[in-house]
């Protein structure tokens, strides 16, 4: 739950105000689907129940111009924008989060200041570098191979190739960031071209000549 949490706190939050068909096409746009558990009747829920826990202000828009159904706006409230921070530092510093969060703090990365962001990836990469280094001096025979111990040992092998890859890619995104990629929170506009046209929203309001 956290991932889609995350996900959909953050599509809200970069509209200011959005209703779920915008934030279910942004999601679309960027992937979502593919790389995490969230789906469009989960955005919905999320929304519905996040706005019950008071991280969002539901606010009922009258039909609009084009026709269609009344709909509901949502915006993050301050539990909200607390909330959203908590999640998106956590996925990106955290060794152990699942792969669906990672990848959505990964995807609202560029809201936060730079250094920070380098910060936030260097303790996550420390950690990485901590969890091989203990499955190697606990989980490893003495003669390095882990088919020593059968099947079985593969999984300490997976284990300590996981955590040199994920620690070696983290690394590479602290370059790109030091190095200046991307346009990070106080830089600019980071999601400039990034959001959804209005023109793909069947409850937009009709564009004016």
């Amino acid at each position: 739950m956290s991932a889609t949490r995350l996900l959909v706190l953050g599509a809200v939050r970069q509209h200011g105000r959005a209703h779920g068909y915008q934030v279910r096409s942004d999601l679309e746009m960027w992937g979502a689907h593919e790389w995490s558990n969230v789906k469009p009747g989960s955005i919905y829920h999320a929304l519905k129940q996040m706005a019950k826990q008071g991280l969002m202000s539901a606010h009922e828009i009258a039909e609009s111009p084009a026709g269609g159904p009344p709909r509901t706006e949502y915006e993050l409230t301050p539990g909200g924008e607390a909330e959203y921070q908590t999640l998106l530092r956590r996925a990106l510093s955290k060794h152990d989060v699942k792969f669906d969060e990672l990848t959505a703090g990964v995807g609202f990365i560029v809201d936060l200041p730079r250094a920070e962001a380098v910060s936030l990836l260097k303790e996550r990469a420390a950690a990485l570098e901590g969890w091989r280094a203990e499955i190697a001096k606990h989980w490893t025979p003495e003669s390095g191979d882990h088919s020593e111990w059968g099947h079985i040992g593969e999984i300490m092998g997976l284990g300590v190739h996981t955590a040199e890859g994920d620690a070696e890619w983290t690394r590479g995104l602290i370059a790109r960031l030091e190095g200046g990629a991307y346009v990070m929170a106080g830089e600019g506009d980071p999601w400039a071209g990034m959001r959804t046209e209005a023109a793909g929203d069947p409850y937009a309001s009709p564009k004016r000549s």
